[in-house]
């Protein structure tokens, strides 16, 4: 198992080392932001994994409410912390972007309101989960993940059906893209899924020997002899 996962780290690393050399080499200058543009390639991948994991979230959470699954309950709390993380990656690498493009840092459009709506659903789950201990905390966990992910097909289409200063999307939008572009952002959000799944893999397996520990504890505590 060991063995296993070193050389999936491995992977993983050397994917984000070519993504790295892909996009800030390999991908071409463009010609009307220049070098700046290249932060795309991280920002979108972000925003792309952010969305996957808030959706197997979503369909966890389903999963726990059906079967009340403490393996359920698991998933839906690694995809939310991890996907937490790459959607704050994308509310910092969108201002970076827009600074220097739009001449701001924020504005309040449909795009970019709905994502920090997004982000801020995902961390009152963290919250709810790390400071609430009632037995009913992973039940209203799950009901909040469910509530909650209905804002990502809005955040998604938000640019479709409302005006906003968020670019067209490159994908069913009228935009293109070099296909050295291409490639680069496909090798960044694949690097940046393995990197998921990495992480994933190490949060769900410390908080399954968290809970096995504290049910021992448990356990040991209710056959200790009474003095």
């Amino acid at each position: 198992m060991k063995h296993r996962f070193t050389i999936f780290a491995l992977i993983v690393l050397a994917l984000l080392s070519y993504a790295l050399y892909q996009a800030l080499v390999v991908a071409p200058t463009e010609q009307t932001m220049g070098d700046v543009q290249r932060i795309f390639y991280y920002h979108v991948p972000s925003a792309w994994t952010a969305f996957l994991l808030f959706f197997i979230n979503f369909l966890a959470s389903i999963w726990y409410l059906v079967q009340r699954k403490p393996a359920a309950d698991i998933v839906a709390l690694t995809t939310a912390e991890v996907g937490t993380v790459f959607c704050t990656v994308v509310l910092v690498t969108g201002p970076l972007w827009a600074r220097p493009v739009w001449g701001i840092w924020w504005t309040w459009d449909v795009r970019l309101t709905s994502t920090l709506v997004l982000w801020l659903i995902y961390v009152s789950y963290l919250i709810l989960r790390r400071f609430s201990t009632g037995s009913q905390t992973p039940v209203l966990a799950a009901a909040l993940a469910i509530f909650g992910f209905v804002d990502v097909p809005i955040v998604y289409l938000s640019i479709w059906f409302f005006r906003t200063q968020h670019p067209q999307p490159v994908m069913g939008g009228g935009g293109s893209l070099d296909p050295r572009m291409w490639h680069a952002l496909l090798i960044n959000w694949l690097a940046f899924l393995a990197f998921a799944l990495l992480v994933c893999s190490i949060r769900y397996r410390l908080e399954f020997l968290q809970r096995e520990l504290e049910e021992t504890q448990a356990l040991e505590s209710l056959l200790e002899p009474k003095p």
